[in-house]
C-alpha cells in the first residue's frame, strides 16, 4: 500500500510537466533528459564513494579503519565499472544495430491524398 501511495505522489509531482509536453516525442524527450541526468549523477555518486573510501584509507591508523577503507572503494569501482558496462553495452547495439539517432521514432500516420476520394 505505502509504494502506491508513493507511486502516485510521483505522478502528481510529475503531472505538470507532462502536462505541459502536449505530444509523446516531447515527453520521450523529457524522460531521456531526466534519465541522463540521473545516470550522471549516479556515476558521480560512484566516483565521490570511492575517493571516501581511499581518503578513510589514508587517514587511518589502524587495521579496522583501513579494511572499511578497502572495502569502501572495492564497492566504488564495482559500482562505477558496472554503470560504466552497461553504458558500453548500449553504445555497441547502438552502433551494431545502426542507430545514429538517440531521438525517439514515433510513426507520423497514415498520409492520405486530400485530393483523391475513396
Amino acid at each position: 500500500m505505502k509504494g502506491i501511495s508513493r507511486a502516485v505522489a510521483l505522478l502528481a509531482l510529475l503531472l505538470p510537466s507532462l502536462a505541459s509536453a502536449q505530444t509523446l516525442t516531447n515527453v520521450l524527450v523529457l524522460a531521456s533528459t531526466l534519465l541522463n541526468g540521473v545516470i550522471g549523477l549516479f556515476i558521480t555518486l560512484a566516483i565521490v564513494v570511492f575517493f571516501w573510501g581511499l581518503i578513510k584509507y589514508l587517514m587511518s591508523m589502524d587495521h579496522e579503519n583501513a579494511s572499511e577503507g578497502l572495502k569502501i572503494m572495492f564497492w566504488g569501482v564495482i559500482a562505477i565499472f558496472v554503470m560504466v558496462s552497461i553504458w558500453g553495452i548500449i553504445r555497441l547495439l547502438q552502433s551494431t544495430l545502426k542507430v545514429t539517432s538517440t531521438d525517439p521514432v514515433i510513426p507520423k500516420g497514415i498520409v492520405v491524398n486530400p485530393g483523391r476520394t475513396y
